[in-house]
């Protein structure tokens, strides 16, 4: 998995085809309890879609973090070209609903 900041997201992210981004916390415990599901869905589907993650723990970004319409933790995004197309967030982050959701785009 690809670790995401704001100075590589453009080049990662919004110049790709398709990607998955995992937005994740230091201190939130459901996105740590999700870390090991989310990647195993990398070593499975990693191939035919990129998977990236960004701590939003990071110094300054939280406005970058609102501008991506990140209010809560955890979340789970699709980016296709460039524009976020679909997201699980919050308790709807599951091992099942991720997977799903990326079913739908490879």
């Amino acid at each position: 998995m690809i670790e995401l900041t704001v100075d590589n997201f453009e080049n990662e992210v919004i110049n790709k085809d398709l990607v998955l981004v995992d937005w994740w916390g230091e201190s939130c415990e459901n996105c740590l309890a999700m870390m090991p599901a989310i990647e195993n869905l990398a070593n499975e589907y990693g191939e035919k879609i990129p998977f990236t993650k960004f701590n939003t723990s990071q110094k300054k970004v939280r406005r970058f973090c609102i501008q991506h319409k990140v209010l809560g933790l955890p979340v789970v995004s699709i980016y296709k070209n460039g524009e976020k197309v679909d997201e699980v967030a919050k308790d709807d982050v599951t091992r099942e609903n991720v997977e799903a959701m990326i079913q739908k785009y490879i």
